[in-house]
């Protein structure tokens, strides 16, 4: 190869590796911020898990969203805790970036399964393997997944998750970054896969009534830093219940953040839990 040659495929390789995707930085700064806080763990749990996932993690400065993700991470938590004594056994966490639960939570004959983009659950899974938590033993049972165009049934089912057994469904701070078609089609999946005493918990992003969706996205997203990862789904509370209603889950309770005493916003974030409720049948309802 002449001289020239190798100077333009180094280029090429360069702008490749430039176009690879990254670890998610929103995902690196949720769990750096978590890492600093005092949370619950089980007897076999590991209190240190976030901090040790965090090492080498650029640091970061104070966000005007803390106290909304400490009321998310409380609530988050608090179902975790309470699912495990209820004898569910199987956990799965939707956009799970660097989520400690598996092993904050680890419990005998408990499984977690973790769904990311792929970039990002390489990151996670080496850092596994350096904190010494084995991504296929007990450690969280990684499924990569693009909740734009993957099914998620199908993740799920190739990664050995059982249908047929109860499972607490954690969707935190993810449908935001979706549109609505993405989110139903997701929600519909979780729900295919659903067993009776399933539990779904999410966070939903949340504008007052009056306000035009559409624009409430938009200044959202001026006020963020990070632009590669835009939020595309903010909608009235009552607007998003019946998002999921059309997924096929009902809606057991819901409290807005700002109700948890962390000093979040009131209006802007609502912690829903849900069971499994009708299935959806047509693809129609799934699309719209």
């Amino acid at each position: 190869m002449d001289y020239i040659s190798k100077l333009q495929l180094m280029d090429f390789l360069k702008r490749v590796h430039r176009r690879r995707p990254a670890p998610s930085r929103t995902g690196q700064a949720v769990a750096l911020t978590r890492a600093e806080l005092t949370r619950p763990h089980t007897p076999d749990g590991d209190p240190d898990a976030q901090r040790r996932l965090c090492r080498g993690m650029r640091p970061l400065g104070s966000s005007p969203l803390r106290p909304s993700l400490v009321a998310r991470t409380r609530f988050f938590d608090e179902r975790v805790l309470a699912a495990l004594p209820a004898g569910i056994r199987q956990v799965v966490i939707l956009g799970a970036g660097y989520d400690d639960r598996a092993l904050r939570f680890r419990s005998p004959g408990v499984r977690f399964f973790e769904l990311d983009h792929p970039a990002t659950q390489a990151d996670k899974r080496r850092r596994l393997r350096a904190v010494q938590a084995s991504p296929d033993g007990p450690g969280p049972t990684l499924a990569p997944a693009d909740f734009r165009r993957d099914d998620a049934a199908a993740v799920l089912a190739a990664s050995g998750h059982d249908a047929r057994q109860p499972t607490l469904f954690l969707c935190e701070g993810l449908l935001v970054y979706l549109d609505g078609a993405a989110c139903v089609r997701l929600l519909s999946a979780l729900r295919a896969r659903a067993a009776a005493g399933s539990e779904l918990a999410v966070s939903l992003a949340t504008h007052r009534d009056g306000v035009d969706s559409a624009r409430a996205v938009a200044v959202a997203n001026s006020r963020r830093r990070n632009a590669d990862e835009p939020w595309l789904t903010i909608l009235p509370a009552a607007a998003h219940l019946e998002l999921l209603g059309r997924a096929g889950w009902q809606v057991d309770d819901s409290v807005d953040a700002a109700g948890l005493g962390t000093g979040a916003e009131p209006g802007r974030s609502l912690l829903v839990t849900a069971h499994p409720g009708a299935v959806i049948t047509t693809q129609e309802q799934v699309r719209s």
